[in-house]
């Protein structure tokens, strides 16, 4: 970029931080958080671990956007300076920094508008994310725990933490179904992206003839629910079981009858917990998932009903995938709803999902 340039793209960052600075109430967010620190000050604040770490997700979160925005505006002032200085003394070094730096400042701001954006109502929650391989056996298993370990990554990456609710080992490799609780702040917003059907074409490592396969998941994502949701199950309508405890390699073993399985029987819908030694957390924590389901459910039907209304055909199915993952005869992994797609396909299966994540939010909210 020359200076031209680079003065346009500090004067379209400056519009936009002022228009984020119109919509953020940055006063009421600070006067929020000085109000939350002083309740984390009082000496049976960690009485209640659970009502505790919701004062402190809150106030991550509102911190993240206070201070992002601070951080933010004096990257830019900063970058203003240096401007002046090029425009002034004609310095090559300082304007290649200046140059990299107007391009990093454009990256975060982007980064920081997709959080705004995430809106809806449980957009800031916990993710529930559930995988479940289709027909194919080992094949579709073994694509199921390539899928964990992608949104591991990306987790991790986040800095958000990962808990294993349920999980079934497949037969020979992989994995028959897993649950995990994804916990962080907007972590429910992100991930909705990743709701769907997951195709993979590779040669398979199984087939000894060294054919291509097609593999398919199904992803399933909810936000983890409070006892504030409006949702109510009848417990005359449920069914649970207790069975022992199973996982990989030994993990979640245990010898009693600690995990649940609550199905309900009116829609069919069930769940499954193991992830604590005790059976009423178990409990607990299955009845939280059994909320989000129902929730979610009732969701999809109202959305089903709108598109009625509206005439829209949508297909429900595994011909309907929403990503293809392509390692043979070529490298690619595209999205099919924005056809955002990337040739490094060991790059997104390592956790690097923000451009699928970004380009389907930005589709899904400008419509």
């Amino acid at each position: 970029m020359d200076l031209t340039e680079i003065k346009q793209e500090l004067t379209t960052i400056e519009k936009r931080l002022s228009e984020f600075r119109g919509s953020l109430d940055l006063e009421e967010k600070e006067e929020r958080i000085a109000e939350l620190e002083e309740k984390m000050t009082d000496p049976e604040f960690w009485n209640d671990q659970e009502t505790a770490q919701k004062v402190i997700n809150e106030t991550n979160g509102l911190k993240e956007q206070a201070y992002t925005f601070r951080d933010l505006e004096s990257a830019y002032e900063d970058l203003e300076v240096s401007y002046e200085l090029v425009k002034e003394e004609g310095d090559a070094e300082l304007a290649s920094e200046l140059e990299s730096g107007v391009t990093s400042l454009i990256s975060k701001v982007n980064n920081f508008e997709l959080q705004l954006l995430l809106s809806e109502p449980y957009d800031k929650n916990n993710a529930i994310l559930e995988l479940h391989p289709g027909a194919g056996g080992t094949e579709s298993q073994d694509w199921a725990a390539m899928l964990l370990r992608m949104y591991t990554r990306w987790a991790e990456q986040r800095g958000f933490s990962v808990e294993t609710l349920d999980y079934l080992p497949g037969d020979e490799a992989g994995v028959k179904s897993v649950t995990l609780l994804i916990k962080g702040h907007n972590a429910y917003g992100y991930l909705k992206a990743e709701k769907g059907v997951h195709r993979l074409v590779r040669i398979s490592p199984f087939d000894s003839s060294g054919r291509r396969h097609t593999s398919f998941v199904s992803c399933e994502l909810m936000p983890e629910l409070d006892d504030t949701i409006d949702i109510e199950v009848n417990t005359e309508e449920l069914k649970i079981d207790t069975y022992r405890a199973s996982g990989a390699g030994g993990q979640h073993v245990n010898t009693t009858d600690s995990a649940v399985r609550i199905t309900h029987l009116p829609t069919n819908t069930v769940v499954t917990c193991q992830s604590e030694r005790s059976q009423i957390k178990n409990r607990e924590q299955a009845m939280k998932m059994m909320k989000a389901k129902l929730y979610q459910r009732r969701i999809e039907e109202q959305e089903q009903e709108l598109a009625e209304i509206r005439g829209e055909q949508k297909e429900i199915g595994w011909g309907s995938q929403i990503r293809s993952y392509v390692f043979h005869p070529y490298s690619m992994v595209k999205d099919h709803r924005t056809n955002f797609e990337v040739g490094n396909t060991n790059a997104v299966m390592d956790g690097e999902l923000d451009g699928f994540i970004d380009a389907y939010l930005r589709q899904s909210m400008s419509v």
